[in-house]
């Protein structure tokens, strides 16, 4: 292979497209944070400061919740973030525009509809290995409760 020719494969192996995925996650105070990576996230409190790290640090590290947004880089979601069009991203065309607030309003739609059939639910259950209903003590519930108003209340943000 010629040396032309290697350094156009490597060329092409290193820049490819500058847009990456962007993914978003809210912190426990409510604030929004945006990443280029999917890589997992763990925050804790300790001593009623909170932490976050890359790594499951602290014994009581929990993963939060990274959610994608669009096609884009980090740079051009503050930029879009500064602007007043809080519902376009930079570089994102208005098919796609139209495709991720599809996408927004039937994941929404999907996890409130979860929502409601558990809280209309006389009673929750997981179905265990053998195919059987294994009732949640009213603890548990509370908590499955919790967790879907939660991911509802993060989608349809």
């Amino acid at each position: 292979m010629s040396i032309s020719r290697t350094l156009l494969l490597v060329s092409i192996l290193f820049c490819g497209s500058a847009a990456a995925d962007v993914w978003k996650w809210v912190d426990a105070e409510g604030k929004t944070h945006f990443v280029d990576t999917s890589t997992a996230i763990f925050t804790w409190v300790e001593d009623g400061r909170i932490f976050y790290s890359d790594k499951p640090d602290h014994e009581d590290a929990i993963a939060v919740q990274l959610v994608w947004v669009a096609k884009g880089t980090l740079e051009n979601m503050e930029n879009a973030a500064d602007g007043s069009d809080d519902s376009a991203f930079a570089d994102e065309t208005p098919g796609e525009r139209a495709e991720r607030q599809e996408a927004e309003a039937y994941y929404c739609k999907r996890a409130t509809e979860i929502h409601d059939s558990y809280e209309n639910a006389p009673r929750l259950y997981r179905t265990n290995d053998a195919g059987e209903r294994e009732y949640l003590s009213e603890e548990a519930a509370n908590e499955t409760l919790a967790e879907t108003k939660s991911k509802m209340d993060d989608l349809c943000s």
